[in-house]
């Protein structure tokens, strides 16, 4: 249990993290513009019958979510620190590496990265594949940003093969397996009912893992 961990163990960044986790009273309205938003995104995919963009959209969110509890599991496995850490003032810490805006944010992250891709799947871009490149460049771009947010303080990297200047781990397992999820649903085109199954399925697996990982208490 989270609070049988030693002290002098744990970070004073986690334990910050673990004293607003799933607290309600951290929230704010900004959070239900941000859904709108969401929302409005999605509608317009809806209204244009884009369903191999909308899915691509959840297989994206899928993967992170997946990603965030393995990451909630690896800080109790450990009992020292996730892998990330979210702090400083959010709406809602959904996980100790997740907040509110951030989810928000991943749910149309997907969507804008297979909105820029090719019509061709097989052109390439300086030599190398589209879509390699493309979940390259994505990736790359995301761990930037990451690493501005850890110079903030309210973003954190504990161990030292995951965190600057060490990244190739955060942007293979970190990003380019969410962009490369998206673009093999995208990939799949008129195919819908193969999208919907590969989407289901992951999601089936987030909520036996969550239901496992919430039983135990590691989440």
């Amino acid at each position: 249990m989270i609070d049988a961990l030693p002290l002098t163990s744990v970070p004073d960044f986690v334990r910050e993290a673990q004293s607003i986790l799933r607290d309600g009273s951290t929230f704010q309205w900004s959070t239900v513009t941000l859904l709108g938003l969401v929302v409005y995104v999605y509608s317009v995919e809806v209204e244009r019958r884009r369903w191999d963009i909308i899915l691509a959209g959840l297989a994206f969110a899928m993967m992170d979510l997946f990603n965030e509890m393995v990451n909630s599991a690896i800080f109790h496995l450990t009992d020292r620190a996730p892998l990330w850490t979210v702090t400083g003032d959010t709406s809602y810490l959904i996980f100790i590496g997740l907040s509110v805006e951030i989810l928000l944010l991943f749910a149309v992250s997907g969507i804008a990265f297979v909105k820029t891709l090719p019509a061709d799947r097989k052109m390439k871009i300086l030599g190398v594949p589209n879509r390699v490149l493309g979940v390259l460049a994505f990736s790359l771009f995301c761990v930037a940003v990451e690493i501005f947010l850890h110079s903030t303080g309210y973003f954190h990297w504990d161990y030292w093969w995951w965190n600057v200047p060490f990244i190739p781990l955060i942007v293979i397992f970190g990003y380019a397996t969410f962009f490369a999820v998206a673009a093999w649903v995208y990939d799949m085109g008129s195919d819908t009912r193969k999208q919907v199954r590969v989407v289901g399925t992951m999601a089936g697996i987030n909520l036996a893992l969550g239901l496992a990982l919430g039983l135990a208490g590691w989440l």
